[in-house]
């Protein structure tokens, strides 16, 4: 960024920018001082200081005056404005005088490393888009965990030339597939295998890891698991490593890796990077920023999330969430994300169950009508089954329902990964949903015609007619369908009760009211008929019963055999709760024990990372002695995360 002055009648160029981009700049009588400054700022960044390079220029009046109507004429241009600036800019910020440079600490803010640290083991990819030197991002990936000493290797792309750049990510995707190989075979395949995975537009070869069971925390073996890899690339590479012949290998190296840092990157860039990985990926992208430069980031990701801070509110106003810190971002997605994505996966299964239900019963009915256009149901429930009898618990179950509280979910980031694979809703679970529907209306209708064939009522006529069968099937698939919720809801609230018995009740006061001489709607007077009965009441209970004893059934086999971390850990708060005399305890997990496996990464970089207290840095004031006051403040990386 430049500014032009004028002061005591001297105009003056001041800019500020990366070391990169100034450096290229300069004048040759800079060529000395450029040397000196160097060496410092690659000192400041081994240290994690954020620096920046300082450059000034003096202008000729009359040069000035050329460059101002250039400027002006740009300005107003009505095509290709920004690109006309862009080129003014060019002439006026070249020739310039090195200042020096300047180091701050930015302290990551409260939680950033844990935050990081969780979503990363919730299978999210983490991609820290920085426009810091290489040395300063390698400090932040290690300060906020996206980067640990478990790492197989962390490879560093800063290549010069398009060659250059290829080469290294060739490399580098045959070094990750060798040690891959390797570690496959020491563990003889137990604790990951080697697969191609293909896009479903784009073949990609990525490298996947087989998960243990969620919630086992060490090896199952007592072997030491696999740390992954990490890569690095700077700007210059990424130009590069973006160009339209090597982004499928950027983006095949990239995905093969646990975590990528971007260094010394532009806005331009960012959005580029987050473009790339939307467009040949089938993934749902996330952005979060907070500065002016991250903007273009965040609109090209498919949820923009801003953090309002100190750096003005561009990234806050383009972002589809927004918050004050980047810490409640872990709290986002592993909590409402994950809660929100279970609600709407249960409540479309279910949605799709009751509709089969209740319209597949209309085809077994047909058969007995000769296929005509006579429903089963008369015209009042058809018109409202959706508005009025299941709706109110369909819509508790997608707004209340949780099946592991919220400790538990930020305790236990494995829970978010069944998300990423689409297990709760895909096309075996609508395929299921349809069966359970086909099941469901057939022993509706067939046990409803089956009670009543036979029945004779208490003047010698025959019990069965259309009247009695459409009250009899109607009853029991409302009830079926509702207590079928009813068994699909972990997270009972006041709420939850009022909408399940509620519909019941509405069911038969609705009947009442529309059925009653005053009405006298189609089949009148069908409540009182049948409510009077035995056989409806028996019936009633026998089929319901039925139906939910067989899906109750099937639930406990499938927690016996195939139980999966959040039936355990429901099992675990109901005994709990069973020890505490039921009483409702706020349950939190015991602190799993992690091993070391190698010795810890002597990059401490306490500037980010300040909650460990104030290190050698603060205390000797080398590096602040140096040059001017470092003004402190509180940022964290920009980071792309991408469900891959």
């Amino acid at each position: 960024m430049s500014v032009i002055v004028e002061k005591d009648g001297k105009i003056q160029l001041l800019c500020k920018g990366a070391d990169t981009t100034v450096n290229a700049r300069l004048s040759k009588d800079s060529a000395d001082l450029l040397t000196k400054t160097s060496v410092h700022l690659n000192e400041y960044a081994n240290e994690g200081l954020r620096t920046l390079a300082l450059a000034h220029k003096e202008l000729n009046r009359q040069v000035y005056e050329e460059w101002k109507e250039k400027h002006y004429q740009a300005s107003i241009s009505l095509t290709d404005r920004e690109q006309k600036l862009h080129d003014v800019y060019e002439l006026i910020e070249v020739e310039m005088t090195l200042i020096g440079a300047t180091a701050i600490e930015d302290k990551l803010q409260d939680g950033v490393p844990d935050a990081i640290a969780n979503l990363a083991n919730a299978g999210i990819k983490i991609w820290v888009l920085t426009g810091d030197k290489q040395e300063t991002a390698i400090n932040i990936g290690y300060s906020s965990k996206l980067l640990t000493s478990e790492m197989e290797e962390v490879f560093v792309i800063s290549g010069e030339t398009h060659e250059d750049v290829k080469q290294q990510l060739t490399d580098a995707r045959d070094q990750m597939k060798e040690l891959t190989k390797q570690f496959s075979m020491h563990t003889d395949g137990a604790a990951m295998e080697s697969t191609l995975i293909f896009d479903y537009e784009t073949p990609v070869q990525l490298v996947s890891f087989q998960e243990h069971n969620a919630g086992e925390e060490s090896h199952p073996t007592g072997e030491e698991s696999f740390g992954g890899f990490g890569i690095v690339i700077n700007g210059h590479s990424l130009v590069e490593g973006l160009s339209e012949s090597l982004e499928m290998l950027l983006l095949e190296v990239g995905c093969m890796c646990k975590a990528v840092i971007c260094c010394r990157v532009t806005p331009l860039q960012k959005a580029q990077v987050v473009d790339l990985v939307k467009n040949h990926k089938s993934s749902i992208t996330l952005a979060i920023g907070d500065g002016a430069n991250d903007v273009s980031m965040i609109k090209t990701a498919h949820i923009g999330v801003g953090i309002s801070g100190q750096e003005g509110m561009q990234a806050v106003l383009s972002s589809d969430f927004s918050f004050a810190q980047f810490r409640f971002l872990e709290r986002l997605l592993l909590v409402h994300g994950r809660w929100s994505y279970l609600r709407m996966c249960k409540f479309l299964g279910y949605f799709f169950y009751k509709n089969f239900s209740f319209t597949l019963t209309h085809f077994w009915f047909a058969w007995f009508i000769g296929f005509s256009a006579q429903t089963v149901f008369d015209a009042a429930f058809i018109a409202i089954y959706n508005v009025v009898y299941t709706s109110a618990p369909i819509v508790m179950l997608g707004v209340f329902d949780q099946d592991v509280n919220d400790e538990y979910s930020l305790e236990f980031p494995k829970l978010y990964t069944p998300g990423l694979t689409a297990m709760f809703f895909n096309k075996k679970i609508f395929a299921l949903s349809l069966l359970e529907g086909i099941l469901t209306s057939c022993g509706i209708f067939f046990f409803s015609y089956g009670c009543l064939i036979d029945g004779i009522e208490h003047d010698g006529k025959d019990m069965v007619s259309l009247e009695t069968l459409s009250f009899m099937s109607s009853s029991i698939l409302i009830a079926v369908v509702t207590l079928r919720c009813a068994l699909d809801t972990n997270y009972w609230t006041p709420f939850s009760h009022v909408f399940i018995w509620g519909s019941l009740a509405i069911f038969y006061i609705v009947h009442g009211i529309l059925y009653s001489d005053v009405f006298g709607y189609e089949y009148v007077g069908s409540l009182r008929h049948m409510g009077g009965t035995a056989v409806y009441w028996l019936g009633l209970l026998l089929c319901v019963v039925g139906i939910l004893v067989i899906v109750v059934s099937i639930k406990l086999a499938r927690l016996l055999l195939n139980s999966n971390l959040s039936d355990k850990l429901r099992h675990k708060a109901s005994i709990q709760r069973a020890k505490a005399g039921g009483k409702a305890l706020t349950l939190r997990p015991k602190t799993s024990i992690r091993r070391e496996f190698r010795t810890q990464s002597i990059r401490s970089g306490y500037a980010f990372a300040h909650e460990e207290g104030f290190g050698e840095l603060i205390t000797s004031g080398r590096y602040i002695r140096r040059g001017d006051n470092a003004q402190v403040t509180n940022q964290e990386p920009n980071a792309a995360a991408v469900n891959a």
